[in-house]
């Protein structure tokens, strides 16, 4: 083993409260980020018997341990831990979390900051960290926080997140399926929204089950109510739903549509009072517009293509016309200059207390969802890049289900919305604007997005690829913490970033009932012993599923 020869040098066994009267080892190696003590087996066992339960697991893999250097704490964590057959004592790698000053008077630890400015020598002497050095470690001071939950291993110390640096450098929560991501996304959103009542969060929910959990504090939008204007498309998104073709015909193709929608917008009495229309201006135009200008460009004899491009076009889009399921995004009564209404409606400007929108597309049709996504996601960043010279508005976009948007394949279809959102995960922070990501994928997320991250909220991960992802993402001293990912309960979580103090692995508060998502599992054997009324079921199913609509 690599440790033997590095703790042979000791002809003593490991000490034992040679110095200080609750020393359970010392230090005997130092490195920048990572050093190694060695620690007294017999002491470590008496720690254990002890009634305070961060004592009683000093010196375990994942506990933090503090170590006396001039008038400051060193606070380090546990990372990995070998036998030494040569002291009869243990070797164990630390990873340094941050110091703090020592009271005078009761050598308690108070003003504790990240980093280290002063590294201890070997032969420091090791202590224990207890529930009260807990307290103070962890205790949010004057920042505006969030409290989320409960600091492992203490039952008292209240986990904090600081908001400001948290949505200003935007986070991840990233679990595998049943770990309580959902659950815990509200968790975080609801505090965030009892401390801020009057903010501005979009949320996307692909799966429509965050509009229980938001019901008396948010609006809730979906496909009933959405009224989501096709005109505010820019060109590549109209692009996404309109051009069917791939390839030189896809070139093609575009080309006769910007040229026609450029025309079809400048049909407005706005494009008037525009010095700069260009295709990509937010200005209503009929579709009815687009269609004959199309028709009339196919009718010129000096068109540099054949009449099939045109046709192809012509086709997608009365189609899209006549289905109702898209009457949402492309209506004849959408036609009207709504802007502003739609932007103060989908970015609570003003919130009047409800200050998250909820924006359900389980409803719509899969093939459109992404160029919604888009389209709200790109509002949320021109609104930000237009509105400088304003009072500040910043606006949180929380992203569920983030690896369908921002795939780490930069072909086929759903390229616009991965722009998007990889811009404002790049750029966001400068404009105020946050990205939330939630995903039990993070090896599906395209590379860098996780990067941008400066906090992340790790859940239980049981697949390797993705863990090792979670891992390159995350800071050097978050490694001790990060090997306990796949041993995580439900509901516990490993934080680390900017939004904590220092890394930190929490048992989260449990959400009152009204306020959780609707995103519990079903248990099968409860459910598969009940029978009666099957045919009133499947009646009303079939009827929703022929209206396509609930």
């Amino acid at each position: 083993m690599s440790y033997m020869s590095d703790a042979q040098t000791f002809a003593t066994p490991a000490p034992s409260a040679q110095n200080d009267p609750q020393s359970m080892g010392m230090v005997f190696q130092i490195a920048g980020s990572s050093s190694k003590v060695l620690i007294d087996a017999q002491r470590l066992a008496i720690l254990g018997q002890d009634a305070d339960p961060c004592v009683a697991m000093a010196g375990q893999v994942g506990s933090q341990v503090k170590m006396r250097v001039g008038g400051s704490w060193l606070i380090a964590s546990v990372r990995a831990m070998a036998l030494d057959q040569a002291s009869h004592g243990i070797v164990a790698d630390i990873d340094f979390l941050g110091e703090g000053d020592e009271e005078p008077a009761t050598g308690r630890i108070h003003r504790f900051r990240r980093g280290v400015t002063r590294y201890p020598t070997p032969g420091t002497d090791i202590l224990p960290v207890s529930s009260a050095d807990m307290q103070q470690i962890y205790a949010a001071e004057d920042r505006a926080h969030v409290q989320i939950g409960t600091v492992y291993p203490t039952s008292d110390t209240r986990a904090a997140l600081y908001v400001d640096p948290m949505l200003g450098k935007h986070f991840a929560l990233l679990g595998s399926t049943g770990t309580g991501k959902s659950t815990s996304a509200a968790l975080i959103l609801h505090r965030i929204c009892d401390l801020s009542p009057q903010g501005h969060i979009v949320m996307i929910d692909p799966h429509g089950e965050y509009g229980a959990a938001f019901a008396q504090n948010g609006a809730v939008y979906d496909v009933s109510n959405l009224a989501l204007p096709y005109w505010l498309m820019n060109f590549e998104e109209h692009c996404e739903v309109f051009v069917t073709s791939q390839g030189a015909d896809r070139t093609i193709d575009s080309d006769i549509l910007a040229k026609c929608l450029l025309a079809a917008r400048s049909k407005n009495r706005l494009a008037d009072s525009i010095g700069r229309l260009t295709v990509d201006s937010p200005v209503p135009y009929l579709l009815s517009d687009l269609t004959t200008i199309l028709q009339n460009e196919m009718g010129k004899l000096d068109k540099g293509t054949n009449s099939l491009p045109y046709m192809r076009l012509k086709t997608k889009i009365d189609e899209i016309k006549a289905d109702p399921r898209y009457s949402f995004m492309f209506s004849g009564m959408l036609v009207a200059d709504t802007m502003q209404q739609f932007i103060a409606k989908i970015f609570r400007l003003p919130s009047d207390g409800k200050p998250i929108s909820i924006i359900d597309v389980s409803a719509m049709p899969s093939d459109i969802t992404s160029v919604v996504v888009s389209v709200l996601s790109r509002l949320v960043f021109d609104y930000a890049i237009w509105a400088r010279d304003e009072p500040q508005r910043p606006i949180l976009l929380v992203c569920e289900e983030a690896h369908r948007y921002i795939p780490n394949t930069t072909s086929g279809s759903g390229q616009a919305v991965r722009k998007i959102l990889e811009r404002i995960a790049k750029e966001g922070r400068k404009y105020g604007v946050s990205l939330g990501l939630i995903t039990q994928r993070p090896s599906d997320l395209a590379e860098g997005v996780l990067s941008q991250c400066g906090t992340i909220i790790a859940m239980r991960l049981n697949n390797d690829r993705d863990q090792a992802f979670v891992k390159a993402a995350m800071p050097e001293g978050a490694r001790g913490f990060l090997d306990t990912i796949p041993a995580l309960r439900n509901r516990e979580a490993i934080i680390c970033g900017e939004g904590v103090a220092v890394p930190i692995r929490v048992a989260l508060d449990n959400l009152e009932e009204s306020r959780r998502p609707a995103s519990g599992d079903p248990s099968f054997t409860d459910l598969w012993r009940q029978s009666g009324g099957e045919n009133d079921i499947l009646d009303r199913t079939i009827t929703r599923w022929r209206n396509q609509g609930r």
